[in-house]
């Protein structure tokens, strides 16, 4: 299975991924974007300006392939347009939308792009994880097409490059040792014997911890007393090598056939990855909840059976340090993959399959995957009121010797949400249950964006890479899948069916805005069912 990738640069990366945002959230709606030929034009609707870019095939659906070289109409004449230029456009055009003013927002875009160039620099030379399905975890160089800072990350890159999946990035954990009346967890404490932690002093519990994190937190007044008293002693680096994943702060460790989620008080993309409180009650909540309604699924869920942090006058030492344990992969049948890798335009993990060589191969494969993918997301919201969040890096799709698809797996109970009144919650503390709980109209929106528009939408453009014939069959067989699942009679399905607007996420509006990722919002873009 090859996953090499194809020939990027961080400024044509980050040039596209912005005409993507612009495209989708501010002129697509407006009725501003058409195509000329091999190109396709936007106009920013209240700057005036505009610009274009070559398309890779023309269209299908809510997603599209957009390459340089990126051009802005300038009097007569289309003139070349890098992403600096880009980014002061979008700018200009958000502030007269909204009416106020974000002056992160050009830093943030150019940390992105520093960080890609790092990290294509680090690639460089390095070998390939020999492993197939780590090495789809550690593939995504350009990141999220439609966002507008896909790879910023707080710190500079000699901070966080040690611990890039995308520098295919190996180290061992911080230990602690935590005295047992200052350790905090729920769940199946056992869950963290499989680790080979380093021998730790009687009355005493081991605790991993990110490194970074660890240097992150190290001067926190708190801590040091504690380490100064012994109730918390510093093992150092040690145990098994872990390997980062796509999201950064969750690793992977093969020796024990566990993923460790830590938290990690740094902003990468939106969000300060950081585990609060409530997501570690949260987490082994639904764990315990989600595990009867996948007996019934024809999918699996990596359970989240336990968390461990410290207790001790510092909640941001409680939060700080919380890790969560998350099931392995090594019982899954067939070789996983990780979705995004098999999406990502700037790779070859999908052409890597054999069972892809031909138009035919490919569209058995693109029917069995579209099978598993959708009725078990639909089942779980339909028939269990649990939204699932089947976006690119949280879904993988193990498959055989022939690269077809045998199952799919879900994971991240951070993401995964309960429709509010179909769960006796009574007993819950209430920030738990707000942190678990979607209503129902936010619940289907997100359930719609993220298997539709982030995921099958982003997966058959790159099978469409591939053999450009079969573009709208794609979508064809989307429609019967969903119109055979069982569901078609449902007012949602029905709705889909009949050709309602797919809800985007508003990555671009959200980093606007300044908006947490829980508070983006979203925007119509085309339904091609």
């Amino acid at each position: 299975m090859l996953l090499t990738h194809r020939t990027v640069t961080a400024d044509d990366a980050t040039a596209i991924a912005l005409l993507n945002c612009l495209v989708r959230e501010v002129c697509a709606p407006d009725r501003q974007v058409w195509r000329d030929g091999g190109r396709l034009v936007l106009r920013l609707p209240r700057a005036g300006v505009r610009l274009r870019a070559g398309l890779a095939r023309p269209p299908v659906g809510p997603t599209f392939r957009l390459v340089p070289p990126v051009e802005e109409r300038r009097g007569d004449a289309w003139e070349p347009a890098g992403w600096e230029r880009i980014a002061d456009l979008a700018a200009g055009e958000l502030e007269l939308a909204t009416g106020r003013a974000n002056p992160e927002f050009p830093a943030q875009v150019r940390d992105s792009r520093t960080a890609l160039d790092a990290i294509l620099a680090a690639r460089a030379g390095v070998p390939d994880d020999p492993d197939p399905y780590l090495a789809s975890e550690r593939s995504l160089v350009a990141g999220h097409r439609f966002h507008p800072s896909p790879k910023a990350r707080q710190g500079a890159p000699a901070d966080w490059l040690p611990y890039a999946p995308e520098a295919r990035a190996r180290f061992r954990a911080r230990w602690l040792a935590v005295r047992a009346d200052a350790v905090a967890e729920g769940g199946d404490a056992g869950a963290f014997a499989a680790l080979d932690a380093p021998p730790v002093p009687p009355g005493y519990r081991p605790l991993p911890v990110h490194p970074w994190q660890f240097a992150l937190l190290a001067a926190r007044p708190v801590l040091r007393r504690a380490l100064a008293d012994g109730v918390v002693r510093d093992l150092g680096a040690g145990g098994p090598l872990v390997y980062p994943t796509s999201s950064v702060r969750t690793v992977h460790v093969p020796d024990a056939d566990l993923f460790l989620k830590f938290s990690l008080d740094v902003r990468i993309t939106n969000c300060v990855r950081k585990n609060a409180w409530y997501e570690l009650e949260g987490a082994v909540l639904l764990d315990g909840l989600l595990r009867p309604v996948f007996a019934g699924l024809d999918a699996d869920l990596l359970a989240e059976p336990a968390y461990r942090t410290v207790s001790l006058a510092d909640p941001r030492l409680y939060e700080g340090f919380g890790t969560i344990v998350r099931q392995g992969v090594r019982g899954l049948p067939g070789t996983p993959l990780l979705a995004a890798a098999l999406a990502d335009p700037y790779g070859t993990a999908l052409a890597g399959l054999p069972a892809l060589a031909s138009p035919d191969g490919a569209a058995r494969w693109w029917d069995a995957y579209v099978r598993l993918t959708l009725r078990p997301v639909l089942a779980a919201y339909l028939d269990h009121g649990v939204v699932l969040e089947p976006h690119l890096q949280n879904v993988l799709m193990t498959v055989d010797d022939d690269g077809m698809p045998v199952r799919a797996v879900f994971r991240d109970l951070e993401g995964t949400k309960l429709t509010a009144g179909r769960w006796d919650l009574r007993g819950v503390p209430d920030a738990v249950r707000a942190a678990v709980s979607y209503d129902a109209e936010r619940g289907w929106n997100r359930v719609v964006y993220c298997l539709f528009v982030n995921h099958l939408a982003e997966v058959a453009a790159a099978v469409a890479d591939l053999h450009p014939a079969l573009d709208r069959d794609l979508w064809r067989t989307v429609r019967r899948a969903l119109t055979g699942s069982g569901y078609a009679d449902r007012p949602g399905v029905r709705a889909l069916l009949a050709g309602v607007p797919f809800p985007a996420k508003a990555n671009l509006r959200a980093r606007w805005g300044r908006d947490a990722d829980r508070a983006a919002g979203y925007v119509p873009t085309l339904n091609p069912l």
